[in-house]
């Protein structure tokens, strides 16, 4: 699934966006990515990516989890907020603390032929706008997203179907 990024001209920065088609029930999908430590497995070793939080972590619209990671060597620490939990459609994460001046990610699931089309939404600005975006956050992300994916697709041996 090809991964696009766009300028966001309501909000100013960028929007990310992809989909994928994973031939499995939509619960099990989401009750996969509701597992705030099985993001650990989806992001690239690169990033040496932990979540600090202790667990077993409750997620609800309200929750604050913390991660630290490596981005090019600089060691980070990264604050979500669980701003929006609608099991099993939908959730949206809020950096409270991290990197990236803004970064709000929607996770959506929806069924489809016996499947689930999960989709991930991002609006993102970043400090040094457009220059430093084009110059290192834009292929940054677009290697995340697309590590991902595989990922994703591996752990749910996903069929090849996808969409946009």
């Amino acid at each position: 699934m090809p991964i696009t990024i766009i300028p966001d001209l309501q909000r100013g920065g960028f929007i990310l966006h992809c989909e994928q088609r994973l031939p499995a029930p939509l619960e099990e999908v989401f009750d996969f990515f509701s597992d705030a430590c099985a993001l650990e497995s989806i992001t690239p070793p690169w990033l040496n990516f932990h979540v600090v939080t202790p667990t077993p972590i409750g997620i609800t619209a309200g929750a604050l989890i913390d991660y630290k990671l490596r981005m090019h060597g600089i060691p980070m620490r990264w604050r979500s907020e669980i701003t929006v939990w609608e099991p099993p459609f939908r959730f949206i994460d809020l950096q409270r603390k991290g990197p990236y001046r803004h970064w709000e990610h929607e996770h959506t699931f929806r069924t489809d032929n016996g499947g689930t089309i999960m989709g991930d939404t991002v609006h993102y600005s970043v400090p040094g706008g457009a220059l430093i975006h084009r110059l290192l956050v834009k292929r940054d992300l677009e290697r995340i997203f697309s590590y991902r994916q595989q990922t994703i697709r591996q752990r749910f041996a996903a069929d090849p179907i996808t969409t946009s």
